[in-house]
């Protein structure tokens, strides 16, 4: 019978121990998906293209596509896009 493991070890298994580099990569990657994602759902909410979305922050579309991606998760362009989307960020210190 197979032991049963719980997300923690899975991702320890994959990706490294809490704190390793590797383990870093991974948690900025996922993040990046994430944000990443929620843009994206956001613009077909709105119903609008990449090229769309891109000419009115003045970009192409590529950059769109990068971000929607997970690639270009610089806080400026993320900000950039959700302001364009009607969206805000609120950044709080814990």
């Amino acid at each position: 019978m197979a032991k049963i493991q719980n997300a923690k070890e899975l991702l320890s298994k994959k990706f490294g121990e809490e704190g390793s580099a590797e383990r870093e990569e991974f948690r900025k990657s996922a993040y990046a998906y994430y944000f990443g994602e929620i843009l994206k759902d956001r613009r077909k909410e709105l119903k609008m293209t990449q090229e769309t979305l891109a000419a009115k922050i003045g970009k192409k579309r590529p950059h769109i596509s990068r971000i929607e991606n997970g690639e270009d998760m610089y806080l400026s362009n993320f900000a950039l896009v959700a302001k364009a989307l009607g969206m805000s960020i609120e950044l709080k210190v814990e």
